[in-house]
């Protein structure tokens, strides 16, 4: 069995997921399980997920009103990880504002939301906030407003974790490459297809969720402010 500073049955760490119904984010929600934290997972659709240790709690994202519910509803977290996202693709020429705007919302504002509402109430020396951003990031053709909200994390990220870090708390993102997830087969994301990293294949959802499990625990309680890439060689 795994070792990871979520394990203690007398008194096991608690973690607020979001985007727990599939892909990345339900992957780490299934790692952090197996490592015996308590998971509180948030989405708008309920996961196939079915663990004792799995709490599920229905929001929408790109609703404020809605987020603030779900979280008035949820005890303190030992660690945040903002895995929900949403891309819209789309050339010079024929950007959409609504696409801009629904992204900004999912991947900028809502981590936003989350991390005021939880930081305040992490403990010291031990709380832990993982965003989920993008190899994309650094630009690509066809995905710039995707590209704008997911640098806009590495931002936000960096940022917090100077104002966290005399409290022990770490804030990092971990940016993976293209990823074998629905968001693969997304039609809005038509005529531009993903780009298979040098590695030969797509990441899979299970190593995003492993070093996400790492920046949680005890051992990474010194690496605070990074931007750590899961691409498979395609930043290179």
């Amino acid at each position: 069995m795994r070792e990871s500073a979520g394990m203690n049955t007398e008194n096991p760490r608690r973690a607020l997921v979001t985007g727990v119904s599939s892909g990345i984010g339900a992957a780490i929600a299934e790692r952090l399980l197996q490592d015996g934290w308590l998971v509180e997972g948030i989405s708008r659709s309920a996961p196939a997920i079915d663990h004792p240790n799995l709490r599920f709690t229905p929001a929408d994202l790109m609703e404020p009103d809605s987020v603030a519910k779900a979280l008035a509803g949820l005890p303190p977290v030992d660690a945040l990880v903002h895995a929900a996202g949403v891309m819209r693709v789309g050339r010079l020429g024929e950007l959409a504002g609504d696409d801009a705007r629904a992204m900004w919302r999912q991947h900028v504002e809502a981590a936003t939301q989350l991390v005021e509402h939880v930081a305040p109430r992490m403990p010291d020396g031990g709380g832990r906030i993982v965003l989920i951003g993008s190899r994309t990031a650094q630009g690509a053709a066809g995905r710039s407003q995707y590209a704008a909200t997911k640098a806009a994390m590495v931002g936000l990220a960096r940022s917090w974790a100077l104002e966290l870090a005399p409290r022990g708390v770490t804030v990092n993102v971990v940016a993976p490459g293209a990823t074998d997830t629905p968001m693969l087969k997304d039609p809005n994301r038509t005529g531009l297809p993903p780009k298979l990293p040098p590695i030969g294949r797509f990441i899979k959802p299970e190593e995003v969720a492993a070093l996400t499990a790492f920046l949680l625990s005890d051992a990474a309680a010194a690496i605070t402010g990074q931007q750590i890439l899961v691409c498979g060689g395609a930043s290179l």
